[in-house]
């Protein structure tokens, strides 16, 4: 199966929201005006609520396309399972797919005898910045209903609406303004290298005029299609040039943004260092402190002790140094990932429900009375690697805890579908809100900012989940909780899955 199908049809799948015709032309119109659009993933959630309603479908979903990555940001129905997964731009599948998009134009396939995906692109410009994909059942050469085509055709340009809007998107390049599709620098050449089109962004960051370079060879090292290079341009400015085939024509797209500079003498490298390392005195300051002051009534003043006190004592040092040991393993995990020195073990199978149960034994005792698990007796074995899902169950979990009042219950669940085994955290806690959620996993990113912040940590947690989960070929999301709180899911493939389902 390609990148972003859902399991096969048939399967208990949570139910599309049910919209009459008069509520899904009111969510429509609120989607339009922006009135309910607080943030661009709360309105590409809506969007793909209101597709699989319009089209009768089985469930829907919106994936986001950058330069170098795509993910799934909205789903619903029988595809929410695929809510957070990475999509690889540069598959073949994706490619050839983005190259031959054009506003309007919707591709129906057949994923399997009795299941249907009809999708089409969200552009703005020239510049694919994501897709819409329902899933309708049905098999091969069973008509499609009527108006799906030109209700799929209107939520694509709706989603392009959100991506000119800036609000909170692209969700994927953490709505930085030099990397949003909607301002990159666009330049159309055709098949022989002669530039047709040049943009003003692209005037912009390289200082030269459309009237200079239009009707010329293109003046810098021109990739193929699907690949990329990097420059320097005349002004010192490093960029990087990355090619696309142009729908329906043999021209090419060339999307140029300026690349990170790899010098140590880089200020963003400087900056990027002192961030981390306030954050890492910060945090690290305080189970110092705590051990430190143990350990010194313990030596000064032991014989005036009770035994009592003394137990007492000890069963901090024990519980601040294993803190302090996971902090430091974090933050290590952090620096290791972010050069490029972390590649993981070869995922083997494992069960899911023993890797759950060892981790509950091993937490703190506070943290475990909190923790509920309620597990089936048995599941599929998972692909993966259990030395690293382990870290991701005791990070998931301790972060539940950290953001949920006393005496509520953070609960552990498991289950498996044809391609992928799962397992969710679900906590009573403050919750994310909806439009902060892909922030969530970037380095350093706290829900509150300032030295008055209600909760303590390093904001590295879900940065590293999401990075161990996803070398194991696996995905994990957040989503609100019914109720309050959040639901953090973590998915792998099946071991006995075949090789291309997942």
């Amino acid at each position: 199966m390609t990148p972003g199908d859902p399991p096969a049809s048939g399967l208990p799948a949570p139910d599309v929201p049910p919209f009459g015709e008069v509520p899904l032309l009111r969510g429509l119109t609120d989607l339009i005006s922006g009135t309910t659009n607080e943030g661009g993933l709360v309105g590409l959630q809506l969007l793909v609520e209101l597709a699989a309603a319009a089209t009768d479908a089985i469930g829907a979903s919106f994936v986001e396309y950058g330069p170098d990555s795509g993910r799934v940001l909205a789903a619903c129905g029988s595809a929410q399972f695929m809510l957070g997964r990475p999509i690889d731009p540069q598959s073949p599948a994706i490619s050839d797919a983005v190259a031959a998009s054009t506003p309007g134009r919707v591709t129906l396939v057949q994923l399997t005898p009795v299941l249907r995906m009809l999708r089409t692109s969200a552009v703005v410009g020239e510049v694919v910045v994501g897709s819409i994909q329902v899933y309708l059942g049905g098999g091969e050469g069973d008509p499609v209903p009527s108006a799906a085509e030109a209700w799929l055709t209107l939520f694509a340009t709706c989603a392009a609406q959100l991506y000119v809007s800036e609000n909170g998107l692209p969700a994927g390049e953490s709505g930085d303004p030099v990397l949003d599709p909607v301002s990159l620098a666009i330049v159309v050449v055709t098949p022989d290298g002669t530039v047709r089109a040049w943009n003003g962004h692209a005037e912009r960051l390289t200082a030269m005029a459309a009237g200079e370079v239009v009707g010329r060879t293109f003046p810098f090292p021109l990739p193929r299609s699907g690949q990329s290079t990097v420059h320097r341009l005349a002004n010192g400015t490093l960029v990087r040039i990355r090619a696309t085939r142009l729908a329906g024509t043999r021209s090419r797209v060339l999307y140029l943004r300026p690349e990170p500079e790899t010098d140590p003498r880089d200020p963003s490298r400087d900056e990027s260092r002192d961030l981390f390392l306030a954050v890492a005195s910060h945090e690290l300051r305080t189970p110092v402190t705590v051990i430190r002051g143990y350990a010194d009534t313990l030596v000064e003043h032991w014989d005036a002790l009770t035994e009592p006190d003394r137990r007492e004592a000890v069963t901090v040092l024990g519980q601040r140094a294993r803190e302090l040991a996971r902090l430091v393993d974090r933050l290590l995990s952090a620096a290791s990932d972010a050069a490029g020195a972390v590649n993981g073990a070869a995922p083997v199978p494992f069960d899911v429900i023993d890797a759950l149960r060892e981790v509950e034994r091993d937490l703190a005792p506070e943290i475990r009375a909190a923790v509920a698990l309620d597990l089936p007796s048995a599941l599929p074995k998972a692909l993966g690697d259990r030395a690293g899902i382990l870290t991701v169950v005791t990070e998931l979990v301790t972060n539940a805890c950290k953001y949920s009042p006393a005496r509520v219950s953070v609960d552990v669940t498991a289950g498996a579908d044809t391609q992928t085994v799962w397992f969710r955290v679900s906590d009573r806690g403050v919750g994310i809100p909806p439009e902060h959620v892909e922030r969530a996993f970037e380095r350093f990113w706290q829900l509150e900012s300032g030295d008055q912040r209600s909760f303590g940590g390093v904001g590295l947690g879900l940065y590293l989940v999401r990075r161990i989960v996803e070398r194991q070929n696996g995905w994990v999301s957040l989503r609100p909780r019914d109720g309050g709180g959040t639901v953090a899911e973590v998915r792998l493939p099946r071991a006995d899955a075949s090789p291309g389902e997942v």
